[in-house]
């Protein structure tokens, strides 16, 4: 799906996309995990706490769903199945054939925005690259972006424009450290059919710098190639999207690729961001590994199963990553349930929003995302500028054994719920108490039982989210017991601000 993207120290000179010379800048920040332990976690991200993402490009186009360029070479996959009945055979319409046929022509980065952040985002994150080898923004060092082909726009450019209006921090993913193992199935040709053995367009050195040369058959199947002339080839291009667009959060699809090389790439990413601001650190990156205080940990479609210590993100999709006809999609009440959980444990959800090939919203993307944002606007206190409680929650989903494996560790993004379960954050003088699936009449926390174990103070009062007045409430010995008043709304989610003396 994703990769991982690591940011330069030291000096060097670079060509940016409109002719200037960009210079790498010095800072307190070297290539050593030692010294990235300076980081300090900015309070824009750790206050956040949700944002939005566009996995989105070429491979939207055949609406097939994720990994598209590289299973369409792949002879007898759905997706080779699929490309061969609607365009022919990948030896003769490449994916080189497909970039073309994307216009991107219902595109309206501005309105999207405002619906994203009416959502309740507070970031957004555009695709940078994906393993396709394809740019998303104007580069010099690669001609197949999207200025020069498909929509002929910036596509960054026009995203982070479009945040910036509606006060949004914005971040770029990179998938691109995987991308040279990844595409090389485009150097094969069909083991069987009347075009057995012919070469399919990536064996061609014409398109070579698309799909690149051919790799080591002892390196192919590892995520992340040894290739020495690949790791300087990423280095420069994610120098020049850090240098181009200073992003605020950069993201990878792996862990910090490729040892020192990655390292540098931190290194300048977090020099070039305290440059710009005086000294501050306001750069989030995201890879897939333990953070150890230097990054953001990220956990695609899966959860830490306990409060971290150090912020981290969750990344997963509302669907599919790329569109795929007929697919479904999470509701809006899962992704609060999925967002009181990660929040809870001093994370952020970055939640993909699947876009059309024409780059619209499915009418039913967008009546998730207003449920979303009508249930934000009356419970949101708890969740913004919140930090995690002395427990996560209670209930059985805390219960090791109840706990799904996610795909790509922790915990899986989709969980099972119950009446008893609840998730708590706390905020100043209040500690805010979610119940994931309300009761009909009566809530029990019983960690905020009289003499609890989590805290010596006594409750002052409790007052339901969204609602002005009061709730009646009880501290009882074992339990905080409140009772519902008429009328709770329907989301079957009830947030509580509990007010202690």
């Amino acid at each position: 799906m994703k990769n991982t993207i690591i940011l330069l120290f030291g000096v060097c000179v670079m060509a940016s996309a409109n002719g200037q010379d960009k210079s790498h800048v010095t800072g307190p920040y070297k290539a050593s995990e030692k010294s990235l332990e300076q980081y300090r976690y900015p309070d824009w991200f750790r206050d956040a706490k949700f944002g939005i993402w566009s996995h989105w490009g070429p491979q939207a186009v055949p609406r097939e769903g994720d990994w598209y360029a590289k299973n369409m070479y792949i002879q007898g996959s759905r997706q080779n199945v699929a490309h061969v009945k609607k365009y022919g055979p990948p030896s003769k319409f490449g994916y080189k054939d497909i970039i073309p046929l994307w216009k991107a022509e219902k595109w309206r980065p501005e309105e999207l925005m405002k619906l994203y952040k009416k959502a309740g985002a507070r970031y957004f994150v555009s695709m940078g690259t994906h393993h396709d080898n394809f740019f998303l923004w104007h580069s010099s060092i690669n001609k197949w972006n999207a200025v020069n082909m498909g929509p002929h726009k910036d596509v960054v450019k026009l995203w982070q424009q479009a945040a910036k209006k509606e006060g949004l921090r914005f971040g770029v993913s990179e998938h691109l450290a995987a991308s040279f193992n990844w595409f090389q199935p485009s150097h094969g040709a069909d083991a069987t059919g009347p075009l057995a053995g012919v070469p399919y367009d990536g064996a061609d050195p014409a398109y070579q710098d698309l799909y690149h040369e051919k790799a080591d058959s002892a390196d192919i199947n590892n995520w992340l190639t040894n290739n020495p002339k690949w790791h300087a080839h990423w280095l420069k291009c994610i120098e020049e999207l850090i240098d181009n667009y200073h992003p605020d959060l950069l993201y990878s699809d792996s862990q910090v690729p490729f040892g020192e090389t990655g390292l540098e790439m931190v290194a300048h990413f977090y020099n070039d961001n305290v440059s710009r601001n005086n000294g501050r650190m306001t750069a989030v990156y995201t890879p897939k590994q333990p953070s150890g205080g230097r990054w953001v940990q990220d956990v695609e479609r899966g959860l830490l199963d306990s409060i971290c210590p150090f912020p981290w993100q969750t990344d997963t999709s509302i669907g599919d990553w790329y569109y795929q006809t007929g697919q479904s999609y999470k509701t809006a009440e899962e992704i609060i349930r999925l967002l009181l959980d990660i929040v809870s444990k001093n994370g952020n959800l970055l939640l993909n929003v699947v876009q059309t090939p024409e780059g619209d919203l499915e009418p039913d993307v967008i009546s998730i995302l207003d449920g979303l944002g009508a249930w934000m606007q009356a419970n949101s206190e708890g969740i913004y500028g919140s930090r995690p409680w002395k427990i996560y929650g209670e209930g059985p989903s805390t219960i090791k054994g109840n706990q799904a494996k996610g795909h790509f560790g922790g915990i899986s993004d989709v969980q099972q719920y119950q009446t008893s379960d609840v998730r708590f954050t706390t905020k100043g003088n209040s500690i805010y108490a979610y119940c994931m699936k309300t009761p009909e009449k009566t809530v029990r926390i019983n960690s905020l039982a009289k003499g609890n174990a989590y805290t010596d103070k006594s409750v002052k009062a409790v007052y339901m989210l969204g609602v002005k007045k009061p709730v009646r409430w009880q501290q009882e010995a074992d339990a905080l017991v409140i009772t519902l008043p008429d009328n709770v709304p329907a989301s079957g989610i009830t947030g509580f601000r509990v007010e202690m003396k």
